[in-house]
């Protein structure tokens, strides 16, 4: 009995990480896969290197972004923040 209250603060510690910390998380990873999935040839996109592009071919696993030299560049979907027009998530 004399550990009652130290598994009562353990169990409200995990719980408060949880809420607060973790499922934010999933919540904006679940929000970019959605993101990503709906990525559309010709979208303007930001990337994480901070360089804007409109999105010229779409592959399994990454994309081709035309910058506005005209050069191309493929990255992996990961790399692409958010598509212009969309709401950033200051979390993020």
């Amino acid at each position: 009995m004399d550990y009652l209250p130290l598994i009562i603060i353990a169990v409200l510690f995990i719980g408060t990480s949880y809420l607060f910390g973790i499922r934010p998380m999933r919540q904006r990873e679940k929000q970019h896969d959605k993101m990503v999935l709906d990525l559309e040839i010709g979208d303007t996109v930001l990337t994480a290197g901070g360089m804007y592009g409109k999105v010229s071919a779409i592959y399994e696993d990454a994309v081709i972004i035309e910058v506005e030299s005209g050069a191309k560049i493929r990255m992996t979907k990961g790399g692409i923040v958010k598509r212009e027009g969309e709401y950033l998530d200051a979390g993020q």
